[in-house]
C-alpha cells in the first residue's frame, strides 16, 4: 500500500507479539451460554448434540490451522494447544486470537443445523478467548490435567444436582443447598442410593470431556477422544505431540 501523509496513524499500533519458545493455549469460552441454551433447550445435565457440535467446530479448526496440535472441550469451552515452533501469524496475539475465535464461532453456526435439525438458532451465539504461554511441557500437560479436572469436577455435580430436581422433585435452589459443602464420596452415594445411578457407568464424553489430537498417518488426520490424559500412557503414546 502506498505512503500518504495519513500513515503516520500506524505508529500507534502497539507490538503484541508473543514470545518464542513457549507453547500457546488459546482457551475459548461460550458468553453467557447458561442463558443460550436455555433458549435453545439443551438436555440436562448433558447435551450430546450440543457437545458434538463443540468437538465437529474444534476439528474444523485444527483441520484449518496445522499448528494445532492437541485440544480439548468440556461444555462450552475448548482449549486448542499450539505447537512451540509455530510462527502463526509471527506469532501475534491479536490476529491468533482473533482468527481461532471467529472461525470456531462460523463453524458452530454452520454446522448447527446438522445437530439441532429440529431447532432453529434463535440468535447468534459468542465466544471470547484468551492466550496463555507455557515455557515447558509439564506445564502443558498439568495445565490440560486442570482442565480435565475440572470437567469432571463439574459434571460430577451437575449430575447429582440435575437427578435431585428432575427425579427428586427439588427446587434448584434446595438442589444446590443438599449438595453445599458434599464431598464427592457423598455425590456418588447420593446417586446411587437415590437414583440407582453408578456414577462410574456415565459416558467418559461427559465424565473425561473431548481430546482432539492429531494424528500422523499418510495425512494429517484428527481425532476425537474420551480418554484420560493426566496420566503418562496419552503422553508417551503420543510424544510428537509436544516435540518441536
Amino acid at each position: 500500500m502506498a505512503n500518504s501523509k495519513y500513515a503516520y496513524v500506524r505508529n500507534y499500533e502497539l507490538s503484541d507479539s508473543l514470545l518464542p519458545g513457549c507453547f500457546l493455549v488459546c482457551r475459548l469460552d461460550g458468553h453467557s451460554f447458561h442463558k443460550f441454551s436455555e433458549e435453545h433447550g439443551f438436555a440436562k445435565p448433558n447435551d450430546k448434540r450440543a457437545l458434538e457440535l463443540m468437538d465437529r467446530a474444534a476439528m474444523d479448526v485444527m483441520t484449518e490451522y496445522k499448528d494445532i496440535v492437541l485440544a480439548f472441550g468440556e461444555s462450552d469451552e475448548f482449549s486448542f494447544l499450539l505447537r512451540r515452533s509455530t510462527d502463526l501469524y509471527n506469532r501475534r496475539q491479536a490476529k491468533i486470537l482473533t482468527a481461532l475465535t471467529s472461525y470456531f464461532t462460523s463453524c458452530y453456526v454452520f454446522h448447527w443445523s446438522k445437530y439441532f435439525p429440529d431447532t432453529p438458532m434463535r440468535y447468534p451465539p459468542s465466544f471470547d478467548g484468551r492466550i496463555v504461554l507455557y515455557p515447558d511441557e509439564r506445564s502443558v500437560r498439568d495445565y490440560f490435567a486442570w482442565r480435565q479436572v475440572d470437567t469432571h469436577i463439574n459434571n460430577l455435580y451437575n449430575t447429582v444436582f440435575w437427578a435431585l430436581v428432575q427425579q427428586g422433585g427439588k427446587t434448584t435452589a434446595e438442589a444446590h443447598a443438599t449438595l453445599s459443602g458434599t464431598a464427592s464420596a457423598a455425590k456418588h452415594e447420593m446417586l446411587f442410593q437415590q437414583f440407582n445411578i453408578n456414577y462410574n457407568d456415565i459416558s467418559a464424553r461427559y465424565k473425561r470431556g473431548s481430546v482432539l489430537v492429531q494424528v500422523k498417518k499418510a495425512r494429517t488426520m484428527v481425532e476425537v477422544l474420551h480418554c484420560d490424559i493426566i496420566r503418562d500412557e496419552f503422553w508417551k503414546a503420543r510424544s510428537y505431540v509436544l516435540a518441536g
